[in-house]
Parts: structure tokens; sequence; C-alpha cells
């Protein structure tokens, strides 16, 4: 498809699919996305259409470190691509705002430069795929991306999942499925990038919709996607981007695990989901002595977290949001007191996640349900609103945290895909 033969009618329909009511303002998007990547590459190309939704965490929080189970959705909020073959042996990618990146597919071992930098991430999807039997080709590539870098919705993973999904189109006729995609870029994630991420992230952009999750072989994780629409259960999904900052807390994001694999190697295992939660609980003053009361109350959130993610898929699958809800909050409430990692220690001062959760309590009055979302700390918290309350949710939490800082969600009911026009 060049831009010169662009059906708009089919474009139209199939954007409508995609988008549902945003579908105009995404027209608009589309087409200067198109337009940006003919100024750049050259017009007249045969062009392909991209699109990576980001993710959220709906449960299991600070699980999936420990092999146990996690429940996640894909976003309304994507990242787009427009690409076109070439015959340069080279994969160019130019990102809205960031400069280009050129990858010479003759070279696919990591770069030590260019780690935790999106080349790196290119480079490593590329490398997977070639490691898989596929012989990889050049071609470029202009994105544009809703989901914002540092908000929680893992704008790496969608990033990972488009390129993924163009050299699937491109060199491997659409052979890998979702999930082998998602095992590809949480590689690249691992070994080039250099982040030791778990594979939430990539499986929920990849497959789409609500998907459970259960990572007990971490090799090849059980994954159900869940037939549930949000929409028709009178609630928004909101996400609240408290502005905290990350600075500074790398010691506090590794206590986490590092806290619960010293109770898991005191029963000679290597993660929690090994361990027999009864004999656990037998040694708990043992354990307390050993290992200290925190590491003792994160294996306890980790335990009752990683049951609750089933409870709440059952749930869903029952069409029993009231239930669903039910056990949101008994996550976050978890969370807090036992995972603690709503706020830290080391900044008593900084507890924004505390303060939205107060404001979410506040306006729901005993109604919805609010979490602290993903890693936690300066970060972001998920909020369910109904749909009555949503104006002045967003207005109450804009008045505290500033403007475009609470988000209004959709789940979309689809992963990374190539737009079919």
């Amino acid at each position: 498809m060049k831009k010169l033969e662009l059906n708009i009618g089919l474009f139209e329909k199939e954007l409508e699919r995609v988008y549902g009511n945003d579908c105009e303002r995404q027209k608009k998007r589309w087409l200067a996305a198109i337009d940006e990547f003919e100024a750049i590459f050259g017009s007249g190309r045969d062009l392909v259409l991209f699109s990576a939704p980001g993710r959220t965490e709906i449960g299991g929080n600070h699980t999936d470190h420990q092999h146990g189970r996690v429940l996640a959705a894909s976003i309304n909020l994507d990242v787009i691509g427009v690409a076109s073959l070439n015959n340069d042996g080279i994969i160019r990618i130019k990102s809205a705002n960031y400069k280009q990146d050129d990858i010479d597919l003759a070279k696919l071992e990591p770069q030590e430069k260019e780690r935790e930098k999106a080349a790196s991430l290119i480079r490593g999807m590329a490398a997977g795929f070639a490691a898989a039997g596929f012989k990889v080709g050049g071609f470029d590539m202009y994105t544009t991306s809703e989901v914002l870098k540092g908000s929680g919705l893992s704008s790496s993973a969608a990033f990972e999942m488009i390129v993924g999904t163009a050299i699937n189109t491109f060199f491997a006729g659409g052979a890998l499925q979702p999930m082998d995609i998602a095992k590809l870029g949480q590689k690249a994630e691992n070994n080039f990038f250099g982040k030791p991420s778990g594979l939430m992230d990539q499986a929920a952009s990849a497959i789409g919709g609500f998907v459970c999750i259960d990572f007990k072989d971490n090799t090849s994780p059980v994954v159900e996607k869940l037939d549930f629409d949000l929409s028709s259960a009178g609630y928004t999904l909101c996400i609240v981007d408290t502005g905290g900052s990350h600075a500074d807390l790398t010691n506090e994001y590794a206590a986490i695990p590092g806290e619960m694999k010293k109770i898991a190697a005191h029963y000679g295992c290597s993660v929690l989901r090994e361990v027999d939660a009864a004999a656990f609980r037998k040694d708990i003053p043992l354990l307390r002595e050993k290992f200290g009361d925190r590491a003792v109350l994160r294996a306890l959130h980790f335990f009752a977290e990683n049951d609750r993610v089933v409870h709440q898929a059952n749930a869903l699958k029952a069409d029993d949001f009231g239930g669903f809800l039910g056990l949101v909050n008994k996550s976050g409430d978890s969370s807090y007191k036992y995972l603690q990692n709503v706020y830290c220690c080391i900044s008593p001062n900084e507890q924004g996640l505390s303060l939205a959760l107060n404001e979410t309590d506040r306006i729901l009055a005993g109604r919805g349900a609010c979490r602290v979302h993903g890693g936690g700390f300066g970060g972001t918290i998920q909020a369910y609103i109904p749909n009555e309350l949503v104006e002045e949710y967003k207005n109450s939490i804009e008045g505290i945290f500033g403007e475009g800082h609470c988000k209004l969600l959709s789940v979309r009911p689809f992963g990374a895909i190539k737009l079919n026009i």
C-alpha cells in the first residue's frame, strides 16, 4: 500500500475495529505518521502499518519474579509504526522525539554502547528471529507512541512487540505466535538492553485483552486469555501518575525479590513459588529471628497474592465484577501493609502514592477499587472508578498532582497486530 493508494473507507473501518469511538482522532494520528515516514524515508513506497499496546498489571503485585501468577491486560494506548522493506540489510527506526537507530544486521551480538537504549531492543529482536532460523532483512520504520515512557504502562514492551511483529510479518511469514514474540522480547530486554525483566509486560502486549499468566515453569509459562468486557461493567480504569522520582530507589526495588529469595533459600529453593506455604507459616518465629519481620511480611504477601490472582481470574470468568473489585482492594491492602512498596522508609516525606490512594478512597466512598500499580514506591496507582464519578475523580486527582496525571484507559481486546488495510 502506497499512501496515494490508501482506501480511506477500508482504513477507517480497520481503525474503528482497533480504536472504537476514538477512530477519528486516531485517523489523524496515523495519517500524520505516514507523512513523517515519507518525509524521512521517501514517498511512493509500499507501506505496512503496525500497532502494539501498552499494558496494565491487574493482579499479582511482585509475584512474577518468584515464578508466581499475574493478571494483566493490554490497554488502548499504543505504539504505532509505519514500515517498508529496504534492500540495505539495515533496520532503520525513527521514533518521534528520538534520534534514528540504524541496526546493521551483520552484527547481531549485544553491543555494550547500546545497553539501556532502544537500539539494543531492535538488535535483540532481530537476533532472536535469526536464532530461530529466519533470515532477517532490512526495513525502515517510523514510530510514535501514546504509551508514555515512565508511565508504568510498559512502553518498552510495546516497542519490542511492534518491532517483533514487523519482523514476523516481513521475514517469518507470520510463523511465530504472539507468545513466541513475547519471549524474544524478554530475551532482548534481558540480554541486549540489560534489564532482568520478567515476561508479563511482553505477554500482555503481544496477546491482548485480559491475560492470566502462571510462571511456575518460567521457561514455558501457562497463559490463559480471559473473555471479559470491562466497558460493560460501568467502570473506567484509571492510572494515576503521582510524579514521584524513581531516582535512588534501585535498592528499594531490589530488596523485595532479595528478601523473598532469602526466605526461599532457607528451604533450599530459588523462589517462593517452590516453598510450601504451610511449612513457611509454621516456621514464622524462626524466620523472623533469622531474616527480620519485613522479609516475613513480604513472603506472606506473595503467598496470598499468588492465590488471589486465581480468584480474580475466576471472578472475571464468572462475570462477578463486584467480587473482582473486592479482590483488587485486598491486593492493594496487602501491597500497602505487607509488601510495603507504597512508600520507602528512607524518604518518609515523599508519599505521593499514599496520598493518591487516600483521595481515591475518599471519592469512591466504598465503591470501586484502587491499588498500587507495578513496582511501586515513586510510581502509579490503579483505580476502578464508576463512570458517573470519573469527571469528579479526574478533576480532583489532577488538582493534586497536575494536569494529565490521571489517565483514563480501556482494555484493548487484542495485542500487537498488523493493520488489515
